[in-house]
This record gives structure tokens, sequence and C-alpha cells, in this order.
């Protein structure tokens, strides 16, 4: 990071307070009382998916987790973590997971080159494609197979999601939670539904269907 880029950024702070201050005397000690935002966003950390700038959200309207390329990892403490705060103590009402097409993360895990520790994170990526090889080696074109594999790639997180303790809990106790799967276009700027919306475990596979015993 260059000295001049650092001090911009420094200064883009002072002028965004001042801007919010302008509109709002009160913006920053009405925001600093607590949140109680409705939606838990998973997405990449591709810095070109913002997620509050997407969807045109302010701050406290949105919790987020982001990890390369989006993904719902059963052992992965830190999204747990956020996923079990943001549904049992802010009571959020939807959970996205948000793909973006070009994702790096996918594409690497389309190829064999070792990138490095990352390439522990790519398995699981990998996987996914192992579960829908058949379909996505049906696209004979390698950017349309792609684009289908950051697709079926968000399908199966949102499916991981549902299959969590946390989620299932929250169902059971019949709390008010959907969880939906989008893909964001870099080069338009469009979310597209998937179309994955799940608001009970209906849609899992019994073996993942947990039964409480109170």
């Amino acid at each position: 990071m260059s000295s001049d880029f650092y001090k911009k950024i420094l200064d883009n702070n002072k002028n965004w307070v001042e801007s919010q201050l302008a509109i709002d005397k009160e913006y920053f000690k009405d925001l600093a009382k607590g949140q109680q935002p409705p939606l838990l966003w998973i997405g990449c950390s591709d810095s070109r998916v913002p997620a509050n700038e997407i969807i045109g959200a302010k701050p406290g309207e949105v919790f987020v987790h982001r990890n390369i390329a989006n993904m719902v990892i059963h052992s992965d403490m830190n999204m747990l973590s956020v996923l079990d705060y943001a549904v049992n103590v802010l009571k959020v009402k939807h959970v996205i997971v948000c793909g973006h097409y070009g994702c790096g993360g996918v594409k690497a895990a389309m190829g064999n080159q070792s990138i490095g520790l990352i390439d522990n994170w790519i398995r699981h990526i990998k996987d996914v494609y192992r579960l829908h090889e058949e379909y996505l080696n049906s696209f004979t074109d390698e950017d349309e197979r792609f684009n289908k594999f950051v697709e079926v790639n968000v399908q199966e997180q949102v499916f991981d999601l549902a299959k969590t303790s946390i989620v299932q809990g929250a169902w059971r106790n019949g709390q008010d939670l959907t969880l939906h799967g989008w893909t964001y276009g870099l080069n338009s700027g469009y979310v597209t539904d998937l179309d994955v919306n799940m608001s009970s475990n209906g849609d899992l596979d019994e073996v993942y269907r947990l039964k409480f015993s109170n």
C-alpha cells in the first residue's frame, strides 16, 4: 500500500463522516446503540463484491461473513460463530449465500495448479464439482461450464447451511428464517436469484434432518 493511497483512505474516512453528519447529526450515536440487521450475507472475499453496496443497504442492515468462494464448511468455526450469532442473537430473517461469476476460487477448483495453503480450501470446492461432474461436463464451452459451476457451488452452500444444527434448531423453534442462493454479475452489477430458497429442512435428504431431544 503506497503512502499516497494510505493517506487518501484516511482522508476519505473524514470526508465520509462529515457527509453523514451533515445529513444527520445523531447518525453515529444512533448507530452505536446496537444492531438489528434482518440479513446475514455469506459472500466471497473478492474486493469487487461489496455486500452493502450491491443491495443498497445501510450500515446496520447487513451482518456479513466473507471467505474465498463463499463456502459453508461445517468445520469452519469462524463461519459457524457468525451464523450462530446472526440466527440466535440477532434473529436475522434471511441468510443469503452470494457467489459471483468470474470467481477465482471456483476457477482454481477447475484446474490442478498448486497455489499454496489455499489448496486445502479449494479442495472443498472440488468436492462440489465431483458431486455435479456429469452435469458440469455436459457443457462443452469452458466459460459456460465455469458459470454453471459458480451456480451449483452456491446451491450446495445453501444446502450445507440448512444441514447445520444452528439453522435446523431455529426452524424447529418456529423461527422465521429463510435461506437464499444468489449469484452476482461483475460485468452487469445485477444479482440472480437461483431459486434455491429454503425455510425448512424438507428439501434435505432424510439423513441430514436432525431430531432434537427436547
